[in-house]
């Protein structure tokens, strides 16, 4: 019988985890090229061809540095041969994380008032830290597999740390800061100022709800901030922000002070004094807002408008978007009196709350200022728009035999052929947490069925069971596809691995130019997005969203959920007139798809 049996510790599977596999760099070489040709000419192609064949040969460039990351991958302590990508990939990044890193989910509707709302939100992050603390979150499985729980480990106290060539993260469960985080504050920001507010008492226990609640309401009296909000600051390219950072701290003591008040806290609740004017502006506000009211470095970030909706905005650097989906399905899938018992929240009079307060100077003054103001024009200069499938969702594409996520990348591959006449390389993130420390994979959709099907479908030649085996072929290919990511089997976070060990070790290695792979035709199209697209599917949020990644891209966001199909599209204003087509044309795919796999003959009995 299992009635008594206690669940797994949180972290319990984590070091069993099988390992990310390394692949051989044969395989590698081969969906290489099978990846990038579509979208390459026959000239292209044969250049991508030669280049690669070099890298390859024995003896050669290609050789070489595989075998460093082989000979890295079994060294003690190293848990995945991604052990130094991925903190190059997000920490190494020099541009400005907030709207071109961080990503946000908006939440659904409650109708509660602000300050309960974002009570409610900060009772449940507390249940759901402190279970944490105490492994008393069920690892989580997918299709009867562990999967790994390190990244919760970002979710409390972790703030990213600007530097000069790279950031680093100040968190817990590191030497520097064993187990977890014993902070009791979370910091609140309101028209400009901070305040830390100690929402756990002395003996570690939650304050209530409604003593939390009365505490929001008490800082929301307050006037505006007198000083600019340093949160401006942490908009700023990397680099820059690490020289202001530093000018804080060389300044007054009381600035070190208050940046270990706001790099300690839990996390962070904003809440703002107005109310979105529709979904969308909401959408916008989570993903960049006024910086007076962010610290966008801090990994969890809730936002609560005047109204009560609400939203996250997550820094990407720890967290990935599985990790975050289960803390907010934990969140507002629970209502927050339980979330209160649960934890064992208790009266014990108003949290209590202190300003955080820095000492500026002119220059500093200035400084903020400038990037108020950059930071506000940045954001005007980016176009977005939502499109939603009420109605429509998963369960109707299932019916309709096919994959749902296939179903939706089809439907975008054809309406960016439709809108701007091209077929342009698109990134697609899938988890592979399955595996010890795992994160994501790069897949790439674009395949040669994919052209053919997008090819068929404006064919006027073409019929209806033509186009129906094309998307059909489509589809399988595309299943494939995300399968081999899903096994650790792709080419691209391989190579470019090999890319970067070439520029940290070539000369200790022998390989002192970088290889001309790495400037061929293949490996440069293949990753210049046109489309970079990710999901969530929560029945708990309304929009996911993100920024593009490039001067052409549109970031395509969506929750493909069993009753409802939404997408949050972002791209820069210059080129905003791509995107507002690629949004017509997309209501005219998914109409178009869905009307030609559900008119598809019944298939014969099998005798």
């Amino acid at each position: 019988m299992n009635a008594g049996r206690q669940p797994s510790p949180t972290f319990a599977h984590d070091d069993d985890l099988p390992r990310v596999p390394l692949p051989s760099l044969d395989a590698t070489g081969e969906r290489f090229l099978a990846w990038c040709a579509p979208l390459l000419t026959d000239a292209e192609l044969a250049r991508t061809r030669e280049a690669l064949t070099a890298f390859l040969r024995p003896g050669g460039e290609g050789r070489a540095l595989h075998a460093a990351l082989e000979r890295y991958d079994a060294e003690d302590g190293v848990h995945s041969w991604l052990d130094t990508f991925w903190p190059y990939r997000y920490l190494g990044r020099r541009d400005r994380i907030a709207l071109n890193a961080n990503f946000f989910f908006l939440f659904n509707d409650t109708g509660e008032a602000q300050a309960e709302r974002a009570a409610g939100l900060v009772a449940g992050a507390l249940d759901y830290k402190l279970r944490l603390d105490g492994q008393e979150l069920p690892p989580a499985v997918q299709r009867g597999r562990p999967l790994s729980m390190e990244q919760n480990k970002y979710l409390f106290s972790a703030t990213r740390i600007p530097g000069v060539e790279q950031d680093t993260v100040r968190v817990p469960y590191t030497a520097k800061w064993p187990g977890p985080s014993r902070a009791r504050h979370i910091a609140v920001f309101f028209r400009g100022g901070i305040v830390r507010m100690d929402v756990l008492g002395p003996d570690g226990r939650p304050h209530t709800p409604e003593e939390i609640a009365a505490g929001l309401r008490g800082i929301m009296k307050s006037e505006p901030a007198p000083e600019p909000s340093p949160g401006h600051l942490t908009t700023k390219a990397r680099a820059e922000w690490a020289a202001s950072r530093q000018a804080l701290l060389d300044l007054h003591p009381a600035n070190r002070r208050a940046l270990d008040t706001v790099e300690t806290a839990l996390f962070c609740l904003c809440l703002e004094d107005f109310t979105p004017e529709s979904t969308l502006e909401a959408c916008d506000h989570l993903l960049h807002g006024d910086a007076a009211g962010r610290w966008f470095d801090k990994a969890v970030s809730l936002i609560v408008f005047g109204d009560g909706r609400a939203g996250i905005n997550i820094e990407h650097c720890g967290l990935d978007g599985t990790t975050v989906l289960g803390f907010v399905d934990d969140l507002l899938g629970t209502p927050a009196a339980e979330h209160a018992r649960r934890s064992g929240a208790r009266p014990q009079g108003p949290p209590a709350t202190e300003p955080v307060e820095f000492i500026l100077d002119e220059p500093l003054r200035a400084d903020i200022r400038a990037a108020a103001a950059a930071f506000a024009a940045y954001a005007a200069a980016t176009a977005t728009e939502t499109v939603s499938f009420e109605g429509f969702g998963a369960e109707r594409i299932k019916r309709l035999r096919t994959s749902p996520d296939a179903f939706a990348q089809l439907a975008y591959q054809l309406a960016h052929r439709r809108a701007k006449g091209i077929t342009g390389a698109t990134y697609e993130s899938i988890a592979t947490r399955q595996f010890r420390r795992g994160r994501t994979e790069a897949m790439r959709v674009v395949t040669p069925e994919v052209l053919r099907f997008v090819a068929a479908m404006d064919d006027p030649a073409a019929g209806a069971d033509e186009r129906r085996s094309a998307f059909r072929t489509a589809a399988g290919a595309h299943i494939r596809r995300a399968k081999q990511c899903q096994d650790g089997q792709a080419p691209e976070q391989h190579l470019w691995e090999l890319e970067l060990i070439q520029r940290r070790r070539g000369a200790e290695l022998g390989v002192t130019e970088p290889p001309p792979l790495f400037a061929s035709p293949g490996w440069l199209r293949m990753r210049d997005d046109y489309l970079s697209t990710s999901s969530a599917p929560s029945a708990n949020i309304q929009y996911f969203g993100f920024g593009s990644t490039s001067e052409r891209c549109i970031g395509v966001a969506y929750v493909l959920l069993p009753d409802r199909f939404h997408v949050y599209l972002s791209t820069p204003r210059a080129v905003a007139d791509g995107m507002h087509a690629f949004a017509a044309e997309l209501r005219r795919a998914v109409e178009e798809i869905e009307d030609l796999l559900a008119a598809e003959p019944p298939r014969e009995p099998v005798p």
